[in-house]
Formats: C-alpha cells, structure tokens, sequence
C-alpha cells in the first residue's frame, strides 16, 4: 500500500511538473529508503518526530547537508500531495526546517583550459568528430547534459542557425549557435552521424558507438578523458562547460537577463551565481598582485 502510494505521487509529480527522469529516480529512492528504514511502520502514520529520528540516522552515516535538504523537498512534496488528498490530516514536516548549506562556487574553467579540452578530440576519426561537436555545442550554448543527450535531430536547424531546448520543467528555448559550433556539428552531420547509425534508426542527434542514443554516464566518461588528455586536473564534469560558458559571457559584459534566459534558469538568483564566480577571480588576482594584497 504505502509504495503504491509512492508510486502515485511520483506519476503525479511527473504530470504536473514535468521533472527529469533524474529527479524522479532520486525522489522514488528517498522515500523507498525512507519506508525501509520506517521498518513497514504505516508511511501516512509518520509524525514530525519520526522524520527528525530519521535524518539523525543519516547525518550519523554521513549524509550531507545537500542530500537532507534534498530529501526534505521530496517529503515535503510527498506528505503535502498526501494531505491533498486527504490520505493525512497533518503534514509532519511542517514545522522542519531546510540545512544550511555552505555555499560552493562549481569548478570553473578558463578560456585557454576550454580551448584545450575542445581540442583534445581526434578530428581524423568519426568518435572524434562526434565528441567535438557535443564539446562544442555544449559550451557554445550553456546546454546542460541532460540537453545535450536528449536532443532529437529535428531540434536543430544548421541552416537557421538555432537549436530547440527543452529543459527543465519541460520549458521550450530556443538558443543561438556560434559558428564554431555550427561547422563542427555540419562535419559530424555529414561525416559521421550516418556511420554511427550502421544503417538503424534513432531520432537522437548524438550517437553511441552502438547507433543508439548517448547516455549521461558514457559522456560522462568521454570528458573525463579529454579532461586527462589535455592536462586539465580540475575535477570536471559535464556542467562544468555550461559553468565556463555562463562566467565566459558574464565576463565580456553580458547583460545577466540575457545569460538567466540562456540558461533556461527560472529564477535570477541561479544565474547570479556568476557574477560571484567573477568577483572571486577579482579578488585573488588583487591578492596575488597587489602589494597590499
């Protein structure tokens, strides 16, 4: 009854909000975790006491405080769309408040260290060929991975110049290509894409070695190794060339609207995020410089 009652919620968190497979995956694994530890105890008999003995359990393991605020929403969102519908008269985690956090600024990468990891890939071969237009197009236009892998091959236009995003929250943009970006991707359209499909079928625009789509985990890897291939020892990941992008422009004099609407952010407040980035560089620079630094 009470993962059913999971169940249900997560179908209609996705309905009505339209968030990632990821977001769903990690929501359905805290509170089946959360029920485990619950030890079958009745989920909609919970109390606030019983979520505050539980997070006590965690913190003692080791969870962060990221992962608790993390989970928090989730029980938020769960007890909430169980007093809804009237399956709880009380929501227990009312009067629980969210961790603070440490503020950390993501791992940022310079102009001349983006140079060096786009190119890394080997333009003589079809994998390479591939790699550099994802490289490309991701800090090109900010994309997140998740963007990048789900794009289908109607949602770019070579020819208009545009690419179509559909982000989080299922959120439409429709976002400028440079055309550094727009050669590298004509080259894997013409020289490579159609190899990799091995005569198959996939509307994904970027390819596994497989004909089938590219998944998170295998990108992933492919970053990692240019990373290590061009001598950058920051500890990247995929966002971290959507962090570049966003700090590169904010550092030209973008207009911070302009970046928020790039991005698809929801909210200023995410994309101010750079101008710290910005101001944090400007203070190390005095620091290093400056006789009184």
């Amino acid at each position: 009854m009470d993962t059913e009652l999971i169940d249900k919620f997560i179908d209609y968190y996705w309905l009505t909000t339209g968030a990632s497979k990821n977001t769903l995956s990690a929501y359905r694994s805290d509170l089946n975790i959360f029920y485990k530890w619950l030890e079958n105890k009745d989920i909609t008999l919970v109390n606030s006491e019983h979520i505050q003995k539980y997070f006590e359990a965690r913190q003692k393991n080791g969870m962060g405080a990221s992962t608790q605020a993390r989970i928090l929403t989730c029980m938020r969102l769960f007890y909430h769309y169980l007093l809804v519908n009237k399956v709880v008269n009380i929501d227990p985690t009312s009067k629980l408040h969210h961790p603070k956090q440490e503020k950390k600024l993501p791992v940022f990468l310079n102009i001349k260290e983006v140079e060096k990891l786009l190119e890394a890939p080997d333009l003589t071969s079809i994998f390479g060929q591939r790699d550099r237009a994802m490289l490309e197009l991701l800090y090109s236009c900010g994309l997140r991975v998740s963007e990048l892998i789900n794009l289908s091959y109607h949602n770019i236009n070579l020819k208009e110049e545009y690419i179509r995003i559909h982000g989080k929250g299922n959120k439409e943009r429709v976002l400028p290509m440079g055309e550094l970006a727009i050669d590298y991707l004509t080259t894997y359209e013409n020289n490579a894409r159609e190899l990799l499909l091995k005569n198959g079928q996939c509307d994904s625009y970027f390819l596994s070695n497989r004909g089938q789509a590219m998944s998170r985990q295998n990108f992933f890897y492919i970053i990692k190794s240019y990373a290590n291939q061009a001598g950058i020892e920051k500890p990247l990941s995929p966002h971290s060339l959507r962090h570049a992008f966003a700090t590169h422009l904010v550092q030209k004099g973008a207009d911070l609207r302009s970046v928020q609407l790039l991005l698809g952010h929801s909210d200023i407040s995410s994309t101010q995020l750079y101008t710290h980035i910005q101001n944090a560089q400007l203070k190390a620079q005095h620091e290093k410089h400056h006789p009184r630094g």
